[in-house]
């Protein structure tokens, strides 16, 4: 919860009030840098974020940033406050004037109304954390731009307090993303193509009319760089296509292809396991609603064995499976759940069921991802749709069975609830 002090983190004094420079102080209210869309965008940026320690850096920053805009808005509205009264100072900004009354909006210096697409938020935190970095830095340009455009003590103070949190915040956002370990150009979870990522295009060549010139430096050249002439003047002088475009390399000299079939029969044995085991799962289901679950998903596996079957044709193997010793163990311990479920209540002997179920769905989840990624990589694109398919059935029994679950929980609740009622 937010709590408002009536105190400025900053006391702002103005000697001397200037309106058209209240308005240029409305790009650090209401502007693209400003102090909204840092609170906002860090704010957000920490409620989305599941790392509790960089959460806390994210809520501290982002309501600090809310600090600033009180700051900045009053120091603003000081300067601004002659367009009240004064029609020379008013004509300065009319929209501030007379639509708002020689206060401060949220409108940039231009007069454009604040958006949400100032923000940026991804959902990644490293990649957001290089955000706000970029972000601060913008910020105490902006600042910096201001300081050089007053002559008032007070507001230089103001000014000079904000700009130094601005390279407060980048140390602290930069020493998070270094705590993270990750690699400066590991970004997201999807490896770039081998070979592309290290080819450096001169697409801008020649000697310019001002003296521009191609040069050379650590961004084009030592390390793992290959520089390539531009690909379109090579294309127009008819030399062969310069740019890497496989992600690996043509031949399998990993083994990947034989771990990929080795996988398929695995999963093949697990699911042919699997339809034996549905059924008893749903005689012994107490609610219509489970039973009726475990006889939907009889159907899918069926289909799903029919789509590792294609899976080796398309691969030109025979389709043979490999008995799956983690399915065995998961079905010998759904069988003794069976058992044990005879003498519990409906609600509890279900839940044992799902429990069974679900630790069947999370092991298949695995074994398909595992799968589709090695079909992925080897650029077998039929394979990667029939295994995504049935990737996202079994993810999808898997929140079915959550929801059936919560239900049963709400059911085996209510005795308890009548009972101290």
């Amino acid at each position: 919860m937010y709590h408002h002090v009536k105190k400025l983190m900053f006391t702002v004094r103005v000697d001397e009030p200037d309106p058209r420079f209240g308005n240029m102080l409305l790009e650090q209210f209401g502007g693209a840098n400003g102090e909204l869309a840092a609170a906002m965008q860090y704010s957000i940026q920490g409620l989305n974020c599941e790392d509790p320690d960089r959460k806390d850096l994210l809520m501290d920053i982002g309501t600090e940033e809310l600090s600033h805009l009180e700051v900045v808005g009053t120091l603003a509205r000081m300067h601004l406050k002659p367009a009240k009264f004064d029609r020379e100072a008013a004509e300065a900004d009319p929209l501030i004037a007379i639509c708002g009354g020689g206060g401060v909006n949220l409108f940039n210096s231009q007069g454009n109304p604040w958006t949400a697409d100032y923000l940026k938020i991804t959902g990644e935190l490293d990649v957001d954390l290089r955000s706000n970095i970029a972000a601060e830095a913008r910020a105490k340009i902006v600042y910096e731009r201001l300081i050089n455009f007053t002559d008032d003590a007070g507001t230089k103070d103001a000014l000079q307090f904000l700009m130094t949190r601005e390279i407060t915040h980048m140390k602290a956002f930069a020493l998070a993303l270094e705590s993270m370990n990750k690699p400066a150009f590991s970004i997201g979870r999807i490896a770039p193509t081998p070979g592309l990522v290290d080819q450096f295009f001169n697409d801008s060549t020649g000697n310019g009319d001002h003296g521009e010139i191609d040069t050379r430096g650590p961004w084009n050249e030592g390390g793992d760089w290959v520089f390539t002439e531009s690909p379109a003047i090579q294309a127009e002088n008819g030399a062969a296509n310069a740019i890497v475009t496989e992600s690996s390399p043509p031949a399998d000299e990993a083994g990947l292809g034989d771990l990929l079939i080795e996988e398929l029969r695995d999963i093949l044995h697990a699911e042919k396991q699997l339809t034996k085991a549905l059924p008893k799962m749903a005689e012994a289901a107490r609610f219509d609603q489970l039973r009726e679950l475990f006889e939907q998903h009889l159907v899918e596996t069926e289909a799903q064995i029919e789509r590792i079957n294609e899976c080796f044709e398309l691969l030109g193997k025979t389709p043979r499976a490999k008995p799956c010793k983690g399915m065995m163990g998961l079905v010998e311990e759904g069988e003794e759940i069976v058992t044990q479920s005879e003498d519990k209540e409906d609600a509890a002997a279900d839940l044992a069921l799902i429990g069974a179920a679900q630790r069947v769905e999370h092991y298949e989840i695995s074994g398909y991802t595992t799968a589709r990624n090695l079909a992925s990589q080897l650029r077998h694109s039929a394979v990667v749709a029939l295994l995504s398919k049935s990737l996202a059935e079994e993810e999808n029994a898997d929140q079915l069975l959550n929801q059936v679950a919560r239900s049963l929980m709400s059911v085996a609740k209510m005795p308890a609830a009548i009972e101290q009622a």
